[in-house]
């Protein structure tokens, strides 16, 4: 893959970070000038002025410009002085274009409820250049989008519908505080039909497990998220998320979840499955360009190598061997499959989670882990998942960030972390809850 994993015609031996190394270089060459080219821009307003190179590394599409709003500057101003933060600091403000870099994970599930048209609009209208739909299927085997398969009960409001939470796989039961039993309910897409699911509304993703009531169950939103924008959240399937995105001209990148029931699923098989979700892209008249299959399943990956390489040219296998007991991201023997076995099988793209990519040198600063020079030996292409979906970070960051919490303190680290896996990891995309961020990052990276 190329360094922009939608650019075919871009250098690959081009890299993003000896780009960077030449933008001091142009910085000061026409820092005399700087105040008359400001006032230029005033006078006549242009889209900014950018490294053509680095600019397809972005993915930057400058047709029209995205409102990426206060929190790209509230972050900024997070930050430890730094040439990084004078620099962001020197781009706020700027217009900012849709970029191919960011991610929008579940469309922007930080502040709209995830899986829905409304989420998926506010990461297009904030700078996504890609935006994900995670697809599984209803009981009538219509592909949906939904992070998982059975996770109606704690992001829509199927349990507040009684005839439809009457199908759930395991209705609400109250929390026992006295055993210390947590609230509980289980409700899967495959539980309904399509019919069904379109009763549905989207609502932000938590549950209350001290809850004894179902009205109290479905008040789970993490305090650090918001409801300001839950008020509706419209349930797409995702033939009509292929064609909101095709309207919107974005790239799409589908994962394919695993099934919660057991495969075939009433003669539905896994290869059917993985068939399906890719047939609905050329049924639409997407290329397959556009288009990033993403599965955890390294088999799915595969069947998609061996029955769709336009499609697997552009595949990402989401890496779970993270999940292994014995996994260290600084000791490839505990990698397994090997990354030289992943590269010989076809594998062109791997995403593992933050953490993975990243340790801490002997000063406390940030550079990549083993894992993430060994894909790079290997001449795998690296995605990232899921930036801003921490909380806040003066707690250490949590899960994401769990292989360098010592250095992290504040909410500026978000855009640290973004800074060394783009320049030293050399990622091609990153995932965040609020795409915004990625976005203004990535058109700052890019201008000249």
């Amino acid at each position: 893959m190329p360094v922009s994993m939608f650019n075919s015609t871009l250098n690959p031996s081009l890299t993003l970070a000896s780009l960077l190394l030449l933008i001091p270089l142009f910085s000061a060459c026409n820092s005399d000038n700087k105040p008359l080219a400001k006032a230029a821009e005033t006078l006549t307003p242009t889209p900014p002025a950018q490294s053509t190179k680095l600019a397809e590394t972005m993915g930057i599409n400058a047709e029209k410009p995205v409102s990426v709003g206060p929190r790209p500057a509230f972050l900024v101003n997070q930050m430890q002085d730094s040439e990084l933060k004078t620099r962001l600091a020197q781009c706020i403000g700027d217009e900012t274009y849709r970029s191919d870099f960011a991610i929008g994970h579940r469309g922007a599930a930080m502040q709209f409820p995830e899986h829905t048209r409304e989420s998926y609009q506010a990461a297009i209208d904030t700078g996504a250049g890609v935006v994900e739909c995670d697809v599984t299927f209803t009981s009538d085997k219509v592909l949906v989008c939904r992070h998982s398969q059975c996770d109606l009960a704690t992001t829509t409001n199927i349990l507040a519908i009684p005839e439809l939470a009457n199908k759930c796989s395991v209705p609400f039961s109250p929390a026992d505080a006295a055993n210390g039993v947590p609230a509980s309910a289980k409700c899967c897409t495959s539980d309904i039909t399509l019919a069904d699911f379109k009763r549905l509304s989207g609502k932000m993703d938590g549950a209350n497990p001290q809850a004894t009531t179902v009205e109290a169950y479905m008040q789970g939103t993490p305090d650090w998220r918001t409801n300001l924008y839950s008020g509706s959240g419209t349930l797409m399937t995702h033939a009509e998320s292929i064609i909101m995105f095709k309207a919107a001209g974005i790239k799409m990148t589908p994962e394919l979840k695993s099934a919660d029931v057991v495969m075939p699923f009433d003669g539905f098989s896994q290869q059917d499955y993985a068939q399906k979700m890719l047939d609905e892209y050329t049924e639409a008249g997407v290329a397959a360009t556009d288009v990033m299959p993403q599965s955890f399943n390294l088999e799915d990956v595969k069947y998609w190598i061996a029955n769709a390489p336009e499609f697997a040219a552009q595949a990402v296998y989401l890496d779970d061997r993270y999940d292994l007991a014995d996994f260290d991201p600084q000791d490839s023997r505990t990698w397994s499959p090997s990354m030289s076995e992943l590269s010989n099988a076809g594998v062109k793209i791997i995403a593992p989670p933050l953490w993975v990519l990243v340790t801490l040198d002997e000063n406390n600063k940030l550079v990549p882990s083993e894992y993430a020079k060994a894909a790079k030996a290997a001449e795998l292409e690296i995605i990232s998942w899921t930036l801003e979906r921490s909380g806040l970070l003066k707690e250490g960051g949590g899960w994401y960030y769990q292989s360098v919490t010592e250095a992290i303190n504040d909410e500026g680290n978000a855009l640290e972390l973004l800074h060394v896996l783009t320049t030293e990891v050399g990622v091609i995309g990153v995932f965040s809850d609020w795409p915004a961020t990625v976005a203004f990052y990535a058109n700052c990276m890019a201008k000249s």
